[in-house]
């Protein structure tokens, strides 16, 4: 009877573990902690990012210093250090920004077909400087802009010879004013290219 009891006892010290609760003292402990506070980055870490991220956008694609500079403002980097490293990059020619003026202008002339005007507007929202742009498209004559819309006329119009000739034309000076041609080119390059349609 004893023995029972002493059992009895003891497993209800057992089930009492006689420590106080741990959940108090966690949270006093997790209170006592003071927050590790994050370390701005230095100078050169943020001058390390900048060339990294120059050197991968450059990898994709080239850009003008302006673009290059809005994506580092993009990445919070300084202006200061994103200038010297703008500079730098300019330096050893990695960043171009007569290169890469001249590099669009083939580009748009001899796979999309676009005027002077639609190059110098491109050219300009890139922010390619004004006097880079000038020279960039300064060899574009009014008879080359004419013969290239020629050009896209007689290839369109012969896509188009099922249609009428209303819609054709009407087509045609959509496209054409797309490319940036003004009326007048317009006009007289729908005129050649219905010339070259062969009578039905």
């Amino acid at each position: 009877m004893a023995f029972e009891q002493r059992g009895r006892s003891g497993g209800s010290r057992k089930r009492s573990s006689g420590f106080p609760s741990s959940r108090g003292e966690d949270e006093e402990n997790s209170s006592a902690k003071p927050e590790r506070e994050k370390k701005p980055p230095t100078p050169e870490r943020l001058e390390q990012r900048a060339r990294n991220v120059l050197l991968h956008q450059l990898a994709r694609s080239a850009k003008s210093t302006h673009q290059l500079r809005k994506i580092l403002e993009n990445r919070e980097i300084p202006t200061e250090i994103a200038e010297r490293v703008l500079e730098r990059f300019t330096e050893v020619g990695l960043i171009d920004d007569q290169a890469y003026a001249e590099t669009i202008v083939n580009s748009r002339r001899n796979f999309k077909g676009l005027s002077k005007s639609a190059i110098k507007r491109e050219l300009n929202e890139k922010g390619v400087p004004a006097a880079l742009v000038e020279t960039a498209i300064e060899s574009i004559t009014a008879e080359d802009d004419f013969e290239a819309a020629k050009e896209l006329a007689a290839r369109r119009i012969r896509q188009m010879s099922s249609l009428t000739r209303e819609v054709r034309e009407r087509r045609l000076a959509g496209f054409l004013g797309r490319k940036g041609y003004p009326s007048s080119v317009v006009f007289a390059a729908i005129k050649f290219g219905e010339s070259q349609i062969e009578p039905v």
